[in-house]
């Protein structure tokens, strides 16, 4: 065990957790390139399946007639994927090791599930996009990388997998690596850290392979130890949706506490706060978490805050510090249709940021993106399901926002159908005019 990793076990013994934070991150890629078999593989090796997990899978490989477990049963959960043998909705998997935490998500390779895809990706950190050995780089593969480098994901590893069926060749995988490399730098993808491996047998997942002396570099486990977290969002500027505002009795008076969950940044007893979209300020008089007063809260936490003046205050405003959000009517974003329904120009919706909902009209549809290139295309009759696109939406009232590049939970939304309530699309907020 090394020394880093030493130190890690004697931190995750003293305090029963891993001192190397949360990694979010999801795996995607095309059919049949493993993804879910890798995800078995990874939860296996690392002790973090349960006994009547195990005896489960056993037991549904046994009558489909397979000598050892299908370790992609582990991640497809659902009844119709084990049926069918392919991965339909995002499935969530939590484990941990001595050095860190995970949250992983298994998301689709088919092309109707794009918009899952995305869905599994937007909170990730780190998105490991799988590419079969034998096919090479497909249109699927650059979709997914696409959609990475379009939801701002920071890390992205190229798993190159199966490479059992490539007799391990070092040829094969540097020609992959040339070729995902030349097409994701015109992406914008600029973080790209490529492992050969094979998940069936184990090869670089969580072990050194002995069958590809020629690697030099970390297994895949290895590298999500040790990748680096941006900013967490406890140091980001503070953002505080309202979600419910509290009266309580207090001797002759009635107080009222703001309660809702830090979307980033960090709040103090004294210290001053901007009421968005309105601009006034006051100061925190008061904090609670779970009950308890507290002198100091931080995101992703739920608070109850108390100000020392008496504000307008209502459901979906922000409380605000540092550099300002932007409060506007106008938004000029990207977005992933999610409904079977076509989104057109001049379409009412209500716009749902935050904890605030508001009416809303998709004024222009500029663009639909081409996620294999990211090149941007003529849109003529509107944004079908899994398409992305580039919009300009015009609310009804004023919002406060941040772009999506710079706040992932203050600059996203969701556009609803007002008439049946059902999702339409989910939205990124590219640029803001005030």
């Amino acid at each position: 065990m090394s020394t880093g990793v030493a130190e890690a076990a004697d931190q995750t013994r003293s305090t029963g957790r891993p001192s190397g934070g949360l990694l979010r991150l999801a795996t995607c890629g095309s059919v049949d390139d493993g993804k879910s078999t890798l995800v078995g593989r990874l939860l296996y090796d690392t002790k973090s399946v349960l006994a009547d997990q195990a005896l489960a899978i056993e037991e549904v490989s046994r009558r489909r007639g397979q000598d050892s477990p299908d370790l992609a049963l582990l991640t497809d959960g659902l009844r119709a994927e084990r049926e069918q043998g392919i991965t339909i909705d995002v499935a969530y998997r939590y484990f941990a090791t001595p050095a860190r935490r995970f949250i992983l998500a298994d998301t689709p390779g088919h092309v109707q599930y794009t918009r899952n895809m995305v869905t599994g990706a937007s909170t990730a950190d780190l998105a490991v996009i799988l590419v079969d050995a034998r096919n090479g780089v497909v249109a699927q593969t650059m979709r997914h990388g696409a959609i990475a480098a379009l939801l701002r994901v920071p890390h992205i590893v190229l798993a190159v997998n199966k490479m059992d069926a490539v007799d391990f060749r070092e040829s094969v995988f540097t020609g992959i690596v040339d070729e995902f490399g030349r097409r994701a730098r015109e992406l914008g993808i600029t973080d790209v850290t490529a492992i050969p491996m094979s998940a069936l047998t184990g090869d670089n997942v969580v072990e050194p392979s002995a069958r590809m002396d020629w690697y030099g570099g970390e297994t895949l486990l290895s590298h999500l130890e040790g990748v680096p977290l941006g900013a967490e969002p406890a140091g980001r500027p503070l953002r505080l949706p309202v979600q419910y505002v509290v009266r309580h009795p207090s001797g002759d008076r009635v107080e009222r506490w703001l309660a809702g969950q830090l979307a980033s940044g960090q709040l103090r007893v004294g210290d001053p706060v901007a009421v968005q979209p309105s601009g006034e300020t006051s100061t925190v008089a008061g904090l609670t978490v779970l009950g308890k007063e507290a002198d100091r809260v931080w995101a992703p936490q739920s608070v109850a805050v108390r100000l020392a003046d008496d504000v307008d205050i209502s459901r979906g405003d922000m409380l605000a510090a540092g550099p300002a959000p932007r409060v506007l009517r106008n938004i000029t974003a990207n977005l992933c249709h999610l409904h079977e329904r076509p989104l057109r120009e001049r379409q009412r919706v209500l716009l749902k940021h935050t904890t605030r909902t508001v009416p809303a009209v998709v004024e222009r549809i500029d663009h639909r993106i081409d996620v294999t290139d990211a090149r941007r295309l003529p849109c003529e009759d509107g944004l079908s399901v899994n398409d992305i696109g580039g919009v300009r939406i015009r609310t009804a009232e004023p919002l406060a926002v941040d772009d999506y590049r710079e706040n992932r939970r203050t600059g996203s939304f969701l556009l609803i159908d007002p008439q049946d309530g059902a999702t339409l699309a989910a939205g990124m907020i590219e640029a803001a005019e005030r």
